[in-house]
């Protein structure tokens, strides 16, 4: 998959299977969202719980109909001009069912399914989320000469559960908020706090930083991430952790509402995003 691809041909590429890995830095330039897919009873609850909590759950969109994978409630997401390099004008320009590298499927709270495709998973009713990701913020920093270190090692970005209690709403009773970590001097945290505090629908300025920051939220073990890959962080050049509200955080939840929800749940993988026609800096 090449880095420099539109939006468009990316999610034409997980469709047909043709990329299956994560999309750091894929696409650069265009926004990376997350998903949620749940049964059309409980959506209402899970809007509300995105209300109580902005910072993990930045809603971008959701499904503009119940069952409908192909359109969402913000037509500027997914443009019809998008250049996808198909050659086919007759392809949907999304499907919600494919256009990811790899799904969780859930079921009672329990794991039981990665497929690359949830089309056997998906109902006329399911209701889909889409919310922001972080990586939609790692173009600008790289732009600005600080470019995050997942980026630069080529894996996905590191991800930590905290002790960071959530806003109950509706069933959606359990839960803390999920982390990225990013590492940087502390001379460069300001510049850092200002370029991504741009981005409040992806994740905005960063929740946390510094080494008292892991007692504070509850992180033991920096060489032990929940999601994602372990990057290093150089202390002895004056790198710190830097933490941002992340998109895992809806998993996490799904898996503490366990029986309380019945029927299949599908999210995205951490790291494994939907690639929108949106530009980072129209967010």
């Amino acid at each position: 998959m090449a880095a420099q691809s539109s939006a468009a041909a990316v999610r034409l590429q997980c469709r047909s299977e043709m990329h299956t890995e994560n999309t750091v830095g894929l696409a650069p330039g265009y926004v990376q969202s997350n998903l949620m897919v749940l049964p059309s009873e409980y959506a209402a609850d899970f809007v509300s719980l995105c209300e109580r909590n902005p910072v993990p759950f930045s809603l971008l969109a959701t499904s503009r109909t119940t069952g409908d994978p192909h359109t969402l409630s913000d037509p500027k997401l997914i443009s019809a001009g998008a250049e996808s390099g198909a050659g086919d004008s007759t392809l949907p320009l999304l499907d919600l069912r494919t256009d990811l590298p790899r799904y969780n499927v859930y079921s009672c709270g329990s794991l039981i399914d990665t497929p690359n495709n949830v089309k056997d998973y998906w109902t006329e009713s399911h209701t889909a989320f889409i919310m922001g990701c972080s990586f939609s913020f790692d173009s600008a920093l790289v732009a600005a000469g600080l470019p995050p270190r997942h980026i630069e090692a080529g894996c996905n970005v590191t991800m930590y559960t905290t002790t960071y209690k959530l806003h109950p709403a509706g069933i959606f009773t359990e839960g803390t908020m999920v982390v990225s970590m990013r590492p940087y001097k502390e001379s460069d945290i300001p510049r850092v706090r200002a370029i991504t505090g741009r981005f409040s629908r992806t994740h905005g300025e960063p929740v946390d930083w510094g080494w008292d920051a892991l007692e504070r939220l509850g992180i033991k073990d920096l060489g032990k991430p929940d999601f994602g890959d372990v990057v290093e962080v150089r202390r002895e050049e004056g790198e710190v952790p830097v933490f941002w509200g992340c998109g895992a955080t809806p998993s996490l939840v799904i898996k503490l509402a366990g029986d309380k929800i019945k029927g299949h749940v599908i999210t995205h993988i951490p790291g494994f995003s939907l690639i929108l026609d949106l530009k980072d800096d129209e967010v």
